[in-house]
């Protein structure tokens, strides 16, 4: 069963499989008639219309749920809105079949269609990068059941810092990453369990304190999204094996609830996310875990959604976050049309909602006085560049040290959130000191 929830769906022998499955398919459909009364020729030319016809409703429908009523939060590729058509294209040879067919047929076509179908979806999905894994995309986490090895730890005076660390003999090559649970106790916020990444430093008998990143996934999203789709563990590690073991440790939360939710990380009626997030998780750090005090050496980052959040939060508590770490995030909160934004999470409150925005965050708490930002987005993501630049713009306005970086040739995708977190990772542990 592990080995089945384990099979990659971005690249990899079942990649490959279902795609040539499925141009065997579409070959059948074309070239085999669906039964004695088509003639062969007639069939192809029926077929070929089609197709045109299916493509055109695909074509049609992208434009008008994406870049009409933008039910996706995200402008969608070339590549995606190719492969919808020709997904639709192939919904119409296999609904063609129907016609005047033999029942074997019937089956085939309906087996083609589901074929079809899920051809679509994985295409736009490694387009996407949102599900590695079958385990992903039924919503289980890839840490599910890892323990997270918490190393008891002499007294705190003993500790070495991090300008005197020596890496010790037989240190773990490694980071490892666990699931806690971290309790909404101030905020009753109804949060899945969170993921908690160690590096190899944080591994060892003595080890010392050290900085953190709480990271945030977009929306629909869950805790493991930034460690697993968005490469970042990979970036850690990297990083930590560079520098003697050393980089931040990570804690992912739950910011949303639940895959379907965004709370928009304010306190409202779809739940305290901003709570959880600024109380209850910083105290569950403190606890639990080998950090430095903040909030200098405490950082908040996400993508997407989750890059909304850290720029909020980041921006509106200077006193728990010197260091943000926005990669795509939206200029400012929202969950459909500006009403119903303001309805479903503001209590109705224009003014409260225009008060949530990071450039009036930025502006009521400026200047800061020790703030490092990074700014993150594809070169290709048209939709959310210009917010992200403006929000640059806004936090050099404020006072905060920041950085823009551009994904090269990708757009609103896991390719550019791990760019970005792999760049900002690397300018914020430095600005932290981990490269000594």
């Amino acid at each position: 069963m592990k080995a089945l929830l384990d099979v990659g769906l971005l690249s990899g022998p079942f990649v490959i499989a279902v795609y040539a499955v499925a141009a065997i398919a579409v070959l059948l459909l074309l070239f085999v008639r669906p039964g004695p009364r088509w003639r062969r020729s007639h069939w192809l030319v029926a077929a070929l219309l089609a197709a045109i016809v299916g493509a055109a409703i695909g074509v049609g429908l992208t434009w008008l749920l994406s870049d009409t009523l933008d039910l996706f939060g995200a402008e969608l590729t070339v590549v995606v809105r190719v492969w919808i058509a020709l997904g639709f294209a192939g919904f119409g040879i296999a609904i063609a079949s129907f016609w005047r067919a033999t029942w074997k047929r019937v089956i085939a076509s309906i087996l083609a269609i589901v074929l079809f179908a899920g051809t679509t979806a994985m295409t736009v999905n490694i387009d996407f990068g949102q599900y590695p894994t079958v385990r992903n995309a039924l919503g289980l986490s890839a840490y599910a059941g890892d323990v997270l090895p918490l190393v008891a730890t002499p007294d705190p005076a003993t500790r070495p810092t991090i300008a005197t660390w020596t890496a010790p003999a037989g240190m773990p090559t490694q980071g490892s990453v666990g699931m806690v649970t971290i309790p909404a106790t101030k905020s009753g916020f109804h949060a899945r369990e969170a993921v908690v990444y160690l590096p190899p430093a944080a591994l060892t008998a003595n080890p010392p304190k050290l900085p953190v990143l709480i990271m945030l996934s977009g929306q629909p999203g869950s805790p493991d999204a930034p460690l697993q789709a968005a490469k970042l563990r990979q970036s850690l590690d990297a990083y930590a094996a560079a520098h003697q073991g050393l980089a931040p440790i990570v804690v992912s939360p739950d910011q949303l609830s639940a895959p379907d939710v965004n709370p928009m990380c304010v306190d409202s009626p779809l739940g305290n996310s901003a709570t959880y997030l600024t109380v209850d998780v910083p105290a569950w750090i403190s606890a639990n875990l080998p950090v430095l005090p903040g909030p200098h050496y405490w950082g908040i980052g996400g993508y997407s959604q989750g890059g909304t959040c850290s720029i909020q939060l980041g921006a509106a508590h200077p006193e728990l976050f010197g260091a943000i770490l926005d990669a795509s995030g939206e200029e400012f909160p929202k969950i459909g049309d500006a009403q119903t934004t303001i309805d479903k999470g503001f209590g109705g409150d224009a003014a409260k909602y225009a008060a949530a925005y990071p450039a009036a965050i930025m502006a009521a708490h400026a200047p800061y006085s020790d703030m490092f930002a990074v700014f993150g987005v594809g070169g290709d993501d048209s939709a959310y560049m210009p917010g992200i630049k403006t929000l640059y713009a806004d936090a050099q306005a404020a006072g905060m040290t920041a950085t823009y970086l551009e994904s090269p040739g990708s757009a609103h995708d896991a390719t550019t959130w791990a760019y970005v977190f792999k760049q900002g990772l690397g300018l914020i542990a430095d600005h932290w000191g981990l490269n000594r």
